[in-house]
């Protein structure tokens, strides 16, 4: 990513002139090509005399840590994803640019603007007499019709808002936002995703919703309060086809070196499969999670292997994509990147036959001590869901030591 301010704090001698990169808060816009902006917020501040970023999503503050100021720009790679920030200083002390965000196609490019000094996300300029806090049953409706169900649950303190979607895949992570009148807006950004609800308040009802994702078309969502709000199970399962009971593969690790699920450091152990992609938000999170629990329980008997379904079949653009999640999580475990795309709808039978069809990312799949598939997890639910991270935690833990005690 790349930033460029001016500024007073931060001095950065080129050939012929000194930039300066203010300290301070942002409020970023990103912006769709139907005009909607998309808006989150940054702070900048100085460590060890370089300047590094925080994203604030609620809660969350997002470490950018590779911020490059030369001459008049400023460059922000983003820690995780193929995604990156290249911004100019304006007159008036805003950035402005584009951000850049690689996809299975083409690399897709927005513009956006960084406004020095505005803290807030969203203006607030009505009094609510509304409050969603609570949890709430949500229809979101395709662009084609297709509806697809989810759970929001909704913190309101005053017109300050945060929360998060919850649907049988994962969750949409840490949203933050406003409301505003009987308006209430949300937005996120991770690097990845660019996320932007809007819709309207009526006491017990949620309607006339609007969701907006990078380029995605606009879907339309509505909600009803609902303590007892929960998932359809609508997701076909991941599961080993009739007469399997083992997996086989092997796969390259990002050094180049391959590995196989039969290999001696795996035998006698239990072995936790992950399957994620280094574009996928949620696979983020689950990461973070695994790298801790594994320091914790490699001595114990065992063992994890990531699988990195990416983008592209070229290795080296997969590699350096897969090479931040390893950095910033400190993995310990080999993550191995299957020679096949994502998109590819044979990924499955091209590289674990004895499933059927990954249909989530992330998908984690349990293996005995006997090498023997004893149980396959669709999705994840992250910090951004509260009590849903911390029931998946114990769940996890139960079915990992009782794998240990077999």
């Amino acid at each position: 990513m790349i930033f460029f301010i001016t500024g007073s704090l931060l001095a950065v001698t080129t050939n012929a002139q000194t930039t300066l990169l203010r300290s301070g808060w942002y409020r970023a816009s990103v912006l769709r090509e139907d005009g909607t902006a998309i808006v989150f917020n940054a702070e900048v501040q100085q460590k060890n005399g370089k300047p590094v970023m925080f994203i604030r999503n609620a809660a969350e503050r997002l470490l950018v840590d590779d911020v490059k100021v030369k001459g008049d720009s400023v460059h922000i790679e983003m820690p995780f994803f193929e995604s990156y920030f290249r911004l100019q200083f304006q007159n008036d002390g805003s950035l402005k640019g584009k951000w850049f965000k690689a996809g299975s196609l083409k690399l897709l490019e927005f513009p956006v603007t960084f406004v020095y000094g505005q803290k807030e996300r969203f203006a607030v300029n009505e009094n609510t007499t509304q409050n969603v806090t609570g949890r709430w049953q949500v229809t979101f409706t395709r662009v084609n019709g297709a509806e697809r169900p989810a759970i929001a649950e909704f913190k309101q303190n005053g017109t300050a808002l945060s929360g998060t979607f919850l649907t049988p895949s994962g969750d949409y992570r840490f949203l933050e936002g406003i409301v505003n009148g009987k308006e209430m807006q949300l937005s996120c950004f991770d690097g990845s995703h660019a996320y932007y609800f809007t819709a309207n308040i009526n006491d017990n009802e949620i309607n006339n919703g609007k969701f907006f994702s990078s380029a995605s078309p606009v879907e339309q969502w509505r909600a009803e309060r609902n303590s007892a709000a929960a998932l359809p199970d609508t997701t076909p399962v991941t599961q080993l086809k009739p007469g399997e009971s083992k997996l086989n593969f092997s796969f390259k690790d990002v050094t180049g070196k391959t590995v196989s699920i039969n290999d001696a450091r795996f035998k006698n152990k239990v072995v936790i499969i992950q399957i994620m992609g280094s574009w996928c938000p949620n696979c983020m999170d689950e990461s973070k999670f695994l790298s801790s629990f594994y320091k914790e329980y490699k001595n114990k008997g065992v063992e994890i292997i990531a699988l990195a379904y990416e983008y592209s079949i070229d290795f080296n653009r997969s590699k350096a994509s897969v090479q931040k999640f390893i950095k910033r999580f400190g993995i310990q475990y080999p993550v191995l990147i299957p020679p096949v795309t994502v998109s590819d709808e044979q990924r499955t039978e091209k590289t674990l036959p004895q499933l059927t069809a990954i249909r989530s990312f992330p998908t984690t799949i349990f293996i005995s001590k006997s090498g023997n598939v004893a149980g396959i997890h669709q999705g994840f639910f992250g910090p951004g869901t509260g009590n849903h991270y911390e029931e998946f935690k114990a769940e996890f833990y139960r079915t990992i030591r009782s794998l240990l005690a077999d």
